[in-house]
């Protein structure tokens, strides 16, 4: 079994999409470490905030297996394939890390840069696995939070209705 982390986002009917995309992740790969939900300003465009969270799951599958499994549960949430990197959307679901896997495949990047660039990702992830190391640069997510700069940091952490009977 590898571990892997998923980063969810979502800022169209984000109180339906992000509970929906939690049952079917538990659906796909049973039990799931969940952070706390981020509730963040759009970055790289204007519109409705965003909910953002890191979750965590263990999988016999290969990573592209993985990859497809999210592509699935994204456009059964509505996700079109020709959305915009920055733009609303119903649901997106990127596999940040899988096991201790790098790969520049294309689409597929393990680990996403993302990890070490946005807050929305990075504050998630070293909540749920404060102790693990990039594969990269083997810093831990907890030391890589600690020396993220926070100046115009722009979420907060929030329990919405439908997450307060987890």
């Amino acid at each position: 079994m590898t571990r892997g982390y998923i980063s969810i986002g979502s800022n169209i009917d984000k109180d339906k999409h992000v509970p929906a995309s939690l049952r079917a992740l538990e659906q796909t790969f049973g039990e799931l470490t969940v952070s706390s939900i981020y509730e963040t300003e759009p970055v790289g465009f204007t519109g409705d905030v965003f909910y953002n969270l890191v979750v965590g799951f263990d999988s016999g599958l290969e990573v592209k297996a993985v990859a497809k499994q999210l592509r699935q549960i994204e456009l059964d949430n509505g996700r079109t394939r020709d959305s915009r990197k920055f733009a609303a959307r119903t649901l997106d679901l990127d596999l940040i890390l899988y096991g201790d896997l790098i790969i520049n495949d294309g689409r597929l990047q393990i680990p996403r840069d993302e990890i070490e660039h946005y807050a929305f990702v990075l504050e998630p992830l070293a909540e749920i696995a404060p102790a693990l190391k990039h594969p990269v640069s083997r810093l831990s997510y907890a030391e890589l939070w600690d020396k993220f700069d926070k100046t115009d940091l722009k979420q907060k952490r929030i329990t919405p209705s439908w997450a307060s009977t987890k």
